[in-house]
C-alpha cells in the first residue's frame, strides 16, 4: 500500500522546468520525424538550447514514461509521446503560429468572394481547409434553430398550391409548398403575406414554431382557411433543420500520406471515421454548446474507439443567429500550433470578423 502511494505521488507530481522541456522536444520531434525518439536524437536537437548527455535525457525520459506522458511503442528503443504528453504539450503552448500572409491573403479573397452564399461559402471553406492543411476537414452545417426570420413571401404556384418563401438571417433560405383543398385568390394570399410579416420578422424559427398561433390570432381573417392551414402546418413551415443540417468533408485522402495510417488497420480506421458520421456530429455538437475559441481534443478524450488514433483541432463560428463547427482531424501527431491558426482563422472570416 505505502509502495503504491509513493508510486501514485511520483506519477502525478508535477513537472520541473527542465522536464518540461524536455517533453516539449520530444513531442516537436516527434512530429517532425514520425519515428519513436531516442537518447541520442534528442540530444542533438537539444544542443543547441540544453547541453545535455545522452545518460541524462535517458533517465529524465524514464520519469517521463513513469508518469505517462510517453511510453514505448513495441520493443522499440524510442518513445512517443502519450495522450497525456500531447495533452500537456497542446496546454503549454503560449502562442500559436500565424498563417503566412499570402496564404491568409488567399483565404480572405476565396471566402469573402462567397460571403453571401451561405452554401457554397461552408463547401469552399471545407474544401480550402483540407487543401491548407493536408488534414481531414470537417464542417458542422449551423442548425437553423436560432435563425431569424427577415421576410415570408406566398406565391401561389397554382389554383390550389401556394409557395411559402422563407428568408433567414445569414443569406439562408427555406421554401415550403402546401397545398390547400380551395382556389386561391392572389388578393388574399397578398392581404395575409403583409400580415404574417408584420408579425413574424426578427423572431426567430424556434420561437415561431413555439408562438405562431399566439400571434396572429387578433387577426381578422384567423378563421380563413390560409390561415388555418398555417397554424396546422406551423412544425412543417419553421422546420429547425434541413436535410443539409449534417457535417460536409474534405481531404479524407491527405490522411492516406501519414504513415500512422498507411497500412490495412489504418485505412479501414479512416474508412470508419467517415462512415460514422454520427460521432463527428456530436463531437462537433459540444463544442456548440459549450466552448468558444479553439478547442483540441486528443485520441482517448474523444471517448470513441474509432477516434482514438487521432486528434481534433475545433472552433465555433457564427452565421447570423445561428451556430456552426469548424474541425481539422488527423493523426496525433499534428502540428498543432498550426492547425489552431488555420482554424482559428477561418472560424473568423466565415463569422464575419475577418472580411
Amino acid at each position: 500500500m505505502i509502495k503504491d502511494n509513493i508510486y501514485e505521488a511520483k506519477k502525478n507530481r508535477e513537472l520541473s522546468g527542465r522536464e518540461q522541456d524536455i517533453l516539449r522536444s520530444i513531442v516537436n520531434l516527434y512530429i517532425l520525424k514520425a519515428t519513436p525518439i531516442g537518447s541520442r536524437n534528442l540530444s542533438k536537437y537539444l544542443e543547441e538550447k540544453i547541453n545535455l548527455s545522452p545518460a541524462t535525457l535517458r533517465n529524465v525520459m524514464s520519469n517521463l514514461e513513469e508518469m505517462d506522458f510517453i511510453n514505448h511503442p513495441h520493443t522499440s528503443a524510442g518513445r512517443v509521446p502519450t495522450d497525456k504528453g500531447y495533452r500537456f504539450y497542446v496546454d503549454s503552448l503560449k502562442n500559436i503560429d500565424k498563417l503566412a500572409e499570402n496564404e491568409m491573403q488567399d483565404m480572405r479573397q476565396t471566402l469573402t468572394a462567397f460571403s453571401k452564399e451561405t452554401d457554397t461559402l461552408l463547401k469552399e471553406t471545407n474544401r480550402m481547409l483540407g487543401t491548407i492543411s493536408n488534414y481531414l476537414s470537417v464542417i458542422r452545417i449551423p442548425h437553423l434553430v436560432d435563425l431569424v426570420v427577415e421576410k415570408i413571401q406566398l406565391i401561389n404556384i397554382s389554383s390550389n398550391r401556394i409557395l411559402v418563401v422563407i428568408a433567414l438571417d445569414s443569406n439562408v433560405v427555406r421554401t415550403v409548398t402546401l397545398e390547400v383543398d380551395y382556389e386561391l385568390e392572389t388578393k388574399q394570399t397578398d392581404l395575409i403575406s403583409t400580415f404574417i410579416n408584420e408579425r413574424v420578422a426578427g423572431k426567430s424559427l424556434r420561437f415561431l414554431r413555439e408562438n405562431f398561433a399566439e400571434i396572429i390570432q387578433d387577426f381578422e381573417y384567423t378563421n380563413s382557411p390560409l390561415i388555418r392551414l398555417f397554424v396546422e402546418s406551423v412544425d412543417k413551415i419553421f422546420e429547425m433543420k434541413t436535410e443539409g443540417d449534417k457535417i460536409i468533408t474534405s481531404g479524407t485522402q491527405n490522411l492516406l500520406s501519414y504513415p500512422e495510417f498507411g497500412d490495412t488497420n489504418g485505412i479501414k480506421s479512416i474508412i470508419e471515421l467517415i462512415e460514422n458520421e454520427d460521432i463527428i456530429i456530436h463531437l462537433l455538437d459540444n463544442i456548440e454548446e459549450n466552448e468558444s475559441g479553439i478547442k483540441v481534443l486528443i485520441g482517448s478524450e474523444m471517448q470513441s474507439e474509432i477516434l482514438e488514433n487521432y486528434s481534433i483541432v475545433l472552433s465555433s463560428y457564427k452565421m447570423g443567429g445561428a451556430t456552426g463547427t469548424i474541425g481539422l482531424i488527423g493523426p496525433k501527431r499534428m502540428n498543432y500550433p498550426r492547425l489552431m491558426s488555420i482554424v482559428q482563422n477561418a472560424s473568423s472570416i466565415i463569422t464575419g470578423e475577418g472580411i
